[in-house]
């Protein structure tokens, strides 16, 4: 089979390390909030609005500790990130911000907060987005060209993304490759650069029997699929990965474990999202992409090459 199109040099695959940054904007009574998160540690769940000052360390923890663990590995492997970031969290940790800027590393928007969109009408959405932008790019220096919610979007969120000038959207778990995506309420479509979530660390809080072993073997084996079907068509990995999560000291290693074993494979792009973004737009134009009948976010999503 022929490639649609290649990855810059020719490269198998692109791996896109994505640290989530949410440490600081979590729900919280004292910012405002009706409640708080759950011990996700432990899957509890509290109902009396009240502060939880323990798992308010425990977000903590990921500032504190799991930030300068990941970080160093990064450093270490020489290896670019993608930071899904939240405004509120980098104003917070400015230290975290700088560490972004030092090491050129994108800031993909998490929202204002990580708080969900769904409760928000269009107005509301559509300033959170605003408020999202001007905090990133203050904290950064750069604005974000991306975006991931709290995984609850609305029927709005794409147009709206469209219309403050973002280049790419991440709410999407159909596929292993960009493409690009309806956008309801517009004529013209977004490129998606799909996300995935059973690579991720946080299933070792959801799902507490999950090892980072157990992780650590699902990463590999996802990563030996995708870059053997690299060789006939344009292939992503997403490693999302939590300050909190992978950077205590039982999991770090399962991180560094499988930097050591993807360097050992050839043809492999460690890339930012936005680099995969740009060169996906420079070598499929839009002009590709077929409308269907509606432009329904629930309706199939075709491009052709």
């Amino acid at each position: 089979m022929t490639k649609s199109y290649q990855w810059p040099e020719n490269k198998r695959l692109a791996m896109s390390i994505v640290v989530n940054f949410e440490e600081g904007s979590e729900y919280n009574i004292k910012d405002g909030d009706k409640g708080m998160e759950p011990v996700d540690e432990l899957q509890v769940y509290l109902k009396k609005p009240m502060r939880n000052y323990g798992n308010e360390s425990n977000y903590q923890y990921g500032i504190k500790e799991g930030a300068d663990r990941i970080i160093s590995l990064l450093d270490k492997y020489d290896v670019p990130a993608t930071w899904t970031a939240a405004g509120l969290s980098l104003e917070r940790a400015p230290q975290i911000a700088d560490a972004i800027k030092r090491r050129r590393d994108e800031t993909c928007s998490h929202g204002y907060r990580w708080t969900f969109q769904f409760r928000m009408d269009e107005n509301e959405e559509r300033q959170f987005i605003k408020d999202a932008v001007t905090s990133i790019q203050k904290s950064t220096g750069k604005r974000p060209l991306g975006w991931l919610s709290r995984y609850l979007l609305t029927e709005n969120t794409r147009r709206l993304l469209q219309e403050e000038g973002f280049l790419y959207h991440m709410d999407d778990y159909s596929a292993d490759a960009p493409f690009w995506g309806a956008v309801e309420g517009s004529d013209e479509p977004m490129i998606i650069v799909p996300y995935a979530l059973d690579s991720n660390d946080m299933k070792m809080w959801v799902a507490p029997s999950l090892t980072p072993a157990d992780w650590l073997q699902y990463a590999k084996d996802t990563f030996d699929v995708l870059w053997a079907e690299g060789l006939e068509k344009p292939r992503i990995m997403s490693l999302g990965l939590h300050l909190r999560i992978i950077g205590r000291p039982g999991r770090i290693g399962a991180f560094e474990q499988f930097l050591e074993y993807v360097n050992q494979k050839e043809d492999v792009w460690f890339a930012t999202r936005v680099q995969i973004a740009n060169h996906f737009a420079t070598n499929v134009a839009s002009t590709t992409f077929e409308k269907s009948s509606s432009t329904n976010l629930s309706q199939e999503n075709k491009w052709v090459l």
